[in-house]
């Protein structure tokens, strides 16, 4: 086996249903249920227009060379409907490692569900536009090589966080969630709970009846010597 030079073509996939549940709750909810342990770094942000608030789907995983995109063209052209395509670049930033052409390809032929990339990519102008959910580090017309070497459906490390085939990708203004795929049931309850808390303490607070005591019960919990005089 070519370590560093391969291609798996199966995974272990989430059930449908759990991922479209998902596809429901904000990145936030998702992450004040796992203790805020599953959110990419924040320099990697949106770069389009998603046409949806939320969007979750199963991640195909892309080990690639820094600045390099061969691997990247390969699993587009194994990628499925839904997938998101999540590249470990190893933090390169002097190469776009996509354009528009190949944003369109995932989008129009193969229906992916969103590309997440740990390096920048080009063709602002058009993929700035795009309904497909991209993040990425940045923006530079400078192109990539295409010599790999690289992999696919492996485990990756990006924006802080172990990415393993089959894990279900949450993405939305905030940013990205991952949730690991065998720990997708266990965590689903408590994310929808905080969905439902937060929305309520929300609405709490757009009619002005907010319950603000639990900060000074915090504080006297923290023995904090309240002074009123000045300082």
């Amino acid at each position: 086996m070519q370590v560093g030079n391969r291609v798996f073509l199966k995974r272990h996939l989430p059930a449908k249903e759990i991922v479209e549940k998902f596809g429901t709750i904000p990145t936030s909810d998702i992450g004040d249920a796992t203790h805020r342990s599953c959110m990419l770094h924040t320099r990697i942000g949106l770069m389009s227009k998603p046409e949806k608030p939320i969007t979750a789907g199963v991640a195909l995983t892309v080990k690639a060379r820094a600045g390099d995109n061969l691997f990247i063209h390969k699993a587009l052209n194994i990628a499925e409907e839904g997938d998101v395509i999540i590249v470990s670049n190893e933090e390169d930033n002097t190469r776009a490692v996509i354009g528009a052409n190949m944003a369109f390809y995932g989008m129009v032929n193969r229906k992916i569900a969103g590309m997440i990339f740990d390096g920048p990519i080009r063709d602002i102008d058009d993929i700035g536009e795009m309904a497909l959910p991209v993040y990425a580090t940045g923006v530079t017309p400078t192109g990539p090589y295409k010599e790999g070497p690289g992999e696919i459906n492996v485990p990756i490390s990006i924006g802080g966080i172990c990415v393993r085939p089959g894990d279900i990708i949450v993405m939305d203004m905030d940013g990205v969630a991952i949730v690991p795929r065998e720990d997708a049931e266990a965590i689903l309850p408590e994310a929808l709970k905080q969905r439902d808390k937060n929305a309520a303490n929300n609405a709490k607070a757009k009619n002005g009846i907010s319950n603000r005591d639990w900060i000074d019960k915090k504080l006297e919990k923290l023995s904090t010597e309240i002074i009123d005089d000045c300082y």
